[in-house]
């Protein structure tokens, strides 16, 4: 099943480069420009110009020539042995400080086809595209792909809990109050009983489905241009793996917000609506959170339909079976999501905002933040906005196992990793 081995992590020289904390940053897709502009005045030296280069008429040749420079001068350095990497992200969620450990590794890319690592979501060309441009002029990979993986016994992390007791070798907290630390394993014993650990398991992706495809297509180009033969560098990504029942696995819902709907009227889809949901009127939205919470621990699929002004429609399904009328053709699993009650049933047959229309965003803005999605529609830049509950971790196992995938932005895994405290040179062995 998953092959997993340690590699020589390319990590900062803080000697030369400076504070850990003013190196790393956020993940490349949720960076705003303003925001780069601030990580590089703070620190020259920051990951994001290699991430997330904006410099010269060819970006990606810039992002390499950077790289180069850096390596040379001894800024960015290599481990002396090839590790294993544990990290840990202690960090605030739902009124209560958690944290979340799993490892670091080199894994070995595969289709999906053969079962071994599984999708969970559809990705978009465009962001692939601009991965695989980077790792074309880079040949590295500087953040890490997130998936889980199945532990009956927790045996992984067992191992990773007992590892990691001292004083991690690297540490900072950033500016969302979210501490990073790392520990580098490099005994061969333990290396090698976490690598036979996952000989007979598969790996979920939780977070990085681009990056994941970009790294299948970019094995495949430097097979096809010689760079590279099976068994080499360009065969792994690395990948942070947790385990599925890490009690420290957050997942946040991410909201639909509508805007630009030709005649739309609330009216119309609580009448389109009815025959399927239970319908209740609230005239406040302090509650909103906490009845949709009721219905999550129930077991059921409901939604919060805003409509400004602090009223609110609760909206939850009568029955499951017409989920099996509307979707015949995918698993119980996809069925039964919430996201595709609410794509399906509310915004495909009553709006009519068919899914080419979601992919490409016509009418269709997504948002992690409740408050967002409340503001804008009373600011009038948004007509509505539907509110979720999280998605259950098993529902994204259950769905990948059946070789499916979710809608685009079904979850939202919490804490993103931190970008730039171990990278993964593929010119190193």
């Amino acid at each position: 099943m998953a092959v997993i081995k340690a590699f020589k992590g390319m990590r900062y020289n803080t000697d030369e480069a400076g504070k850990l904390k003013e190196l790393c940053c956020p993940p490349y897709d949720i960076i705003s420009e303003e925001e780069r502009q601030s990580f590089i005045a703070a620190n020259r030296y920051n990951v994001i110009r290699l991430e997330l280069p904006k410099d010269g008429d060819d970006v990606y040749k810039t992002a390499g020539e950077v790289l180069n420079r850096w390596r040379d001068r001894g800024i960015l350095i290599h481990e002396d042995k090839p590790a294993i990497y544990i990290y840990e992200e202690e960090f605030n969620a739902y009124n209560k400080r958690r944290s979340v450990k799993g490892i670091i590794a080199r894994v070995q890319v595969e289709e999906f086809e053969k079962g071994v690592i599984l999708p969970h979501e559809f990705t978009l060309s465009k962001a692939k595209t601009d991965r695989f441009n980077l790792m074309k002029a880079t040949n590295c990979n500087f953040s890490q792909i997130y998936a889980l993986y199945m532990d009956s016994e927790h045996t992984t992390l067992d191992t990773i809990d007992a590892l990691s007791k001292g004083d991690p070798d690297a540490k900072f907290t950033d500016d969302d109050r979210i501490t990073h630390k790392l520990w580098i394993i490099t005994d061969e014993k333990v290396i090698a009983k976490l690598v036979a650990d996952f000989a007979d398991r598969k790996l979920y992706i939780a977070d990085g489905h681009h990056r994941y495809e970009t790294a299948l297509n970019y094995r495949n180009y430097c097979r096809e241009k010689g760079i590279s033969k099976p068994g080499d560098p360009q065969d792994f990504q690395m990948i942070y793996l947790v385990d599925m029942e890490h009690p420290g696995l957050i997942v946040f819902p991410t909201h639909r917000m509508v805007r630009d709907l030709k005649r739309f009227d609330k009216n119309k889809v609580l009448d389109g609506c009815k025959d399927d949901f239970e319908i209740t009127h609230f005239k406040s939205v302090g509650n909103i959170n906490s009845e949709l919470t009721k219905q999550y621990k129930a077991g059921k699929k409901a939604f919060g339909f805003y409509v400004g002004n602090g009223e609110w429609y609760m909206m939850v399904l009568k029955d499951l079976e017409v989920m099996d009328e509307a979707l015949p053709n995918l698993s119980p699993a996809s069925r039964q999501l919430d996201v595709s009650v609410l794509h399906t049933l509310i915004l495909e047959r009553t709006m009519g905002i068919d899914k080419e229309n979601m992919a490409n965003q016509i009418n269709l803005t997504y948002t992690k933040f409740f408050e967002e999605a409340i503001l804008k529609v009373d600011k009038g830049e948004f007509q509505c906005s539907f509110i979720l509950n999280p998605t259950r971790v098993t529902d994204i196992r259950d769905v990948a196992a059946a070789g499916e995938k979710m809608p685009q932005k079904s979850t939202y895994f919490y804490p993103k990793m931190i970008t730039g405290m171990v990278m993964n040179d593929l010119d190193v062995e």
